[in-house]
């Protein structure tokens, strides 16, 4: 059980809803809840999918189809995350939107690329190479689930509070930028040792 709740505490923290708020804060100013719970159930679903294929399959899909060590995968993935944390520290919550376009031009479920990136796809393989399938799949539900709360919680704050203070909604965009990148900065070189220490384990 323990070994359970680490795994979905360590996939919740590298999703980074406070992140993704940030992220979805155009869309969350413009739609009606009803919308961005739809965008939100959506974008969790699938994944939901691909980080399960990740968590079952994940060290055959690495080894067997693309034929690369999963150490070479933590290791970009690691510096992925690295170089997108250092953006967010230099730019804050403009980051995002010169990485991915304008939030205003994704199409509905767009999964949030986000969501699906090296560190969260490591953490599901990770997990199914530690959990047992079920328990896995359990962690990565729970990870989700509270994402998506979180996400449609920030949504029904907003409706609240930023039509009163869109000055306070902006600094909370600011702080949340810059200390999403100092989790992201730590979670990225803890990557890039895990995958070193892969290649080679003396």
């Amino acid at each position: 059980m323990t070994e359970l709740i680490q795994a979905a505490v360590l996939l919740l923290v590298i999703l980074n809803p406070f992140a993704l708020t940030v992220y979805l804060v155009d869309i969350i100013r413009s739609n009606p809840t009803r919308v961005v719970v739809a965008i939100v159930a959506r974008a969790t679903l699938i994944s939901g999918i691909v980080f399960g294929a990740f968590a079952l399959a994940g060290d055959a899909i690495f080894s067997r189809v693309l034929h690369v060590r999963f150490g070479s995968f933590q290791i970009f993935g690691g510096l992925l995350f690295l170089i997108i944390a250092l953006r967010f520290m230099l730019s804050g919550s403009h980051t995002l939107v010169t990485l991915r376009g304008e939030p205003g031009q994704i199409a509905g479920a767009v999964a949030m690329p986000f969501m699906i990136g090296p560190g969260t796809v490591s953490a599901a393989t990770m997990a199914g190479l530690h959990l047992p399938a079920a328990a896995a799949l359990a962690a990565i539900f729970l990870a989700l689930a509270c994402t998506a709360a979180l996400l449609v919680g920030f949504k029904l704050c907003y409706d609240w509070i930023g039509a009163r203070s869109a000055s306070l909604t902006e600094r909370y965009v600011q702080i949340a930028s810059r200390v999403s990148a100092m989790v992201m900065g730590a979670i990225a070189v803890e990557m890039v040792l895990v995958g070193l220490r892969a290649w080679w384990p003396s």
